[in-house]
């Protein structure tokens, strides 16, 4: 699957080689102009304006321990779909990291068929995790367009903690929180999970591996809170215990 381009800065020559063959490129430090811009920017807009469409980034470590959970997800992501077409409507990206320092992301997706098509074409392959560019990614995209929410599902984490905590602090100054799903019980994984979680204003679940139906609740109340905002999730809260547990760590 050919991942969508990525805008490059001019004279940033590894940026521009990503654009061409889809790769999310790797981040450099922000300067203070970038910040300054940044944080002028985040005030100024709101990713959960009246009426707007909802946007969800569904990023899924693709590594080769994860596909037993990767086949999950290619089953369970139309429930995110159905439960967001009932409260209005959704779009979604994809974002995958596997094998030696490939990362890549779809366009906006609104039809759960193309986005099932499209994750079909996938398979895992080794290598570590890229956590950082999907970080990265969320945060354009929010500072762009608007972005209601991240979806991660992974279940190592291989980066400088530090590193992804200042991305996950950007992220909460665009109000796009991270809902971070790991599979199994890496210690490492999780303290990293929670940190960006909690500066993200999101929320850290554990499901158990093989456990679809734990997974199938937690994307679909991830679904709700993009399409519908804390209200839906609330709503969803009162009859499934996956929303209740994002709800109840969300600020």
């Amino acid at each position: 699957m050919s991942g969508e381009p990525i805008k490059s800065r001019s004279g940033d020559v590894a940026a521009q080689q990503a654009a061409k063959d889809g790769s999310l490129p790797a981040s450099k430090p922000s300067t203070s102009e970038d910040i300054a811009a940044f944080v002028a920017k985040a005030k100024a807009m709101s990713p959960h304006a009246p009426g707007s469409k909802g946007r969800l980034i569904f990023a899924l470590d693709a590594t080769m321990s994860r596909q037993p959970t990767w086949d999950m997800a290619c089953a369970l992501q139309a429930d995110m779909f159905r439960e967001a077409a009932a409260l209005g409507s959704l779009d979604i990206r994809l974002v995958y990291y596997r094998g030696y320092d490939e990362c890549r992301a779809t366009r906006w997706i609104s039809d759960s068929a193309e986005l099932a098509r499209l994750m079909g074409k996938i398979d895992c392959r080794g290598g570590n995790t890229q956590i950082g560019k999907v970080l990265s990614d969320a945060r354009r995209e929010g500072a762009a367009s608007g972005v209601r929410a991240v979806v991660f599902v992974g279940d190592a984490m291989e980066e400088k903690v530090d590193d992804l905590c200042a991305k996950a602090g950007e992220l909460g100054m665009l109000k796009v929180p991270v809902f971070l799903f790991q599979e199994g019980h890496d210690a490492d994984a999780e303290q990293a999970f929670r940190e960006i979680a909690r500066l993200t204003g999101g929320a850290w679940c554990r499901f158990d591996p093989g456990a679809a139906a734990q997974l199938k609740e937690l994307l679909r109340a991830a679904a709700a809170y993009a399409a519908g905002g804390r209200e839906a999730l609330m709503r969803l809260s009162a009859r499934e215990s996956g929303a209740a547990r994002l709800l109840g760590q969300m600020k």
